[in-house]
């Protein structure tokens, strides 16, 4: 955990806005991570910074150049934190938006003809963009089973539906509602075996907070986050395609540069609070390593998150101190079961009689934020099998504590006791 280093956690905290009080409610443990991460600092200086700057990029002038030159490092950092040497990175409207356009340009530059594959664990962002675009291109959509009982898909399960004319397939790095992680580069080295000129799109939305990306040994083409779940701000997403995707006829202004999947003048500050995110990672790293290389640190920084995390996930189910954990709890299940290494961050449970808002309630008025999740079109596809009809989501990042845990638990043990 962070706190085997003293002071660490302390200092992690202090970069954070917001970290243990929302300006509207007062004192709060923040577990909806899931739902957006909580800010950096750093970010929201950057973004007011670059927000009140008139001056346009491309212009010359010395402001126009210093804009340029945050665009530069924020892509450069990009790439660090994809470690991706080649393709191209990019900044969208949000990180469904790039998925949408990721999938598009792969369905329609494809060979004519084939299947479309995608998975039943999938958020509506990649399976709403697949279904669009496997009916304007006449291509059957075929959808992978994800195991109900561990709340992930595995490489076995694709095989039965993998074919040399697959086309384009997508595959969810982890899940927002089981919390559970995948194993991408398996899985594409699986598609590739069997149908290698396959155009494949990651969704890491989840996934990018929690653990490193490493794209350089996926072996994919197309990988979409959405920074406000990466410490930084709502209104951008930031995409990866690769040289063969990119290459593909694609939405560009005409006579424009080829390689280009920007719309238009983007936020200099979407790319300056990339960067902040990145220059955080990079320190928090330099505690875990003695390496100087940037991305080692980034490495080191993800290895130190994921160990914080799976230590907060094991308390929260097995107990702390003296504390009933959500595994012991009569009538209470979690999704994915009690034991499951690969769990990123999230905890979704339920309670047999009682309804997940009457918990997120009970949880808001003690200080607790957590998140209910309904068997609507954006997590029915997991809840609905189960026979479930919400859930209660509960989530956590490498900032908050076991104090955090402990006062939780404390409230799940006198809701489950009250008469």
């Amino acid at each position: 955990m962070l706190t085997s280093i003293p002071g660490l956690i302390t200092a992690v905290r202090d970069r954070f806005a917001h970290v243990d009080h929302c300006p509207f409610t007062g004192p709060r443990v923040f577990f909806e991570n899931a739902g957006g991460a909580l800010t950096l600092k750093s970010v929201a200086e950057s973004s007011a910074l670059y927000a009140a700057i008139p001056d346009n990029q491309g212009r010359d002038n010395p402001a126009s150049a210093a804009l340029m030159a945050v665009i530069g490092k924020g892509k450069a950092d990009m790439r660090l934190f994809f470690n991706a040497p080649d393709g191209q990175v990019f900044v969208g409207e949000s990180g469904t938006e790039v998925l949408f356009r990721l999938i598009r340009t792969a369905s329609l530059g494809a060979a004519d003809g084939g299947t479309m594959l995608s998975t039943t664990l999938e958020h509506p962002a990649s399976r709403s963009a697949m279904a669009r675009w496997a009916e304007v291109t006449g291509r059957p959509h075929h959808l992978v089973a994800h195991d109900d009982h561990t709340g992930t898909v595995d490489v076995a399960a694709y095989r039965h539906l993998l074919s040399p004319d697959l086309r384009v397939a997508t595959i969810i790095h982890t899940s927002p509602v089981t919390g559970m992680a995948v194993d991408v580069a398996a899985i594409a080295a699986e598609i590739r075996k069997v149908a290698p000129a396959c155009f494949i799109i990651v969704d890491g939305i989840q996934h990018a907070s929690h653990g490193a990306v490493d794209l350089a040994a996926c072996g994919i083409d197309g990988y979409a986050i959405s920074p406000y779940k990466v410490f930084s701000r709502h209104g951008y997403g930031v995409g990866w395609a690769s040289d063969r995707l990119t290459a593909l006829t694609k939405e560009t202004v005409i006579g424009g540069p080829p390689t280009n999947w920007e719309m238009g003048t983007r936020d200099t500050g979407s790319y300056a609070t990339f960067s902040d995110v990145v220059a955080y990672l990079i320190w928090l790293g330099g505690h875990f390593t003695d390496a100087e290389d940037p991305r080692q640190r980034l490495e080191a920084a993800a290895r130190a998150i994921h160990g914080h995390e799976q230590a907060l996930g094991e308390a929260m189910v097995h107990g702390t101190g003296n504390l009933r954990g959500l595994g012991n709890i009569p009538g209470l299940s979690l999704i994915g079961g009690a034991h499951n290494a690969k769990r990123e961050g999230v905890i979704s449970l339920s309670l047999a009689g009682r309804p997940s808002e009457e918990i997120v309630a009970f949880l808001n008025a003690r200080g607790i934020r957590t998140h209910t999740r309904k068997s609507d079109h954006y997590s029915g596809n997991v809840l609905a099998p189960l026979g479930l009809a919400d859930c209660v989501r509960v989530s956590f990042s490498h900032y908050n504590t076991l104090a955090e845990v402990s006062h939780f638990l404390t409230a799940m043990n006198e809701f489950t006791t009250a008469p």
